[in-house]
């Protein structure tokens, strides 16, 4: 069993910044993938970015050179760093991680891009 928490979402302003964080925690060694998802309002859930356990990071298009995604100090931790907001950035932000064939959500957090 795998808990994945949040942190971080909010309100910021157009060309903005945040940075989300995810901490995993359970019976657990070590997480290959960590991962977050968003959802905007009337959207399906969609893949923001990746990080394996050596580093190896995917970005969807709509991010690629504004958000950045770091595995943090402490084990099964991840960040995702968010510059330049958009307002089509506004969604609730999922951390997500596979363990044992087993795909597991946190509960989300709010990102809202607004002037």
């Amino acid at each position: 069993q795998v808990q994945l928490v949040e942190a971080g979402g909010g309100l910021v302003q157009p060309g903005g910044s945040l940075r989300l964080s995810c901490s995993a925690s359970g019976s657990i060694f070590a997480l290959n993938v960590m991962a977050w998802h968003r959802q905007a309002p009337g959207k399906q859930r969609e893949l923001v970015a990746t990080i394996t356990s050596t580093g190896t990071t995917y970005y969807a298009d709509s991010v690629n050179g504004r958000f950045t995604v770091r595995r943090g100090a402490a084990q099964n931790t991840v960040h995702l760093q968010m510059n330049s907001l958009k307002p089509e950035d506004t969604a609730v932000y999922y951390c997500y991680t596979t363990f044992q064939n087993t795909n597991y959500w946190g509960q989300g957090t709010q990102v809202t891009v607004s002037s």
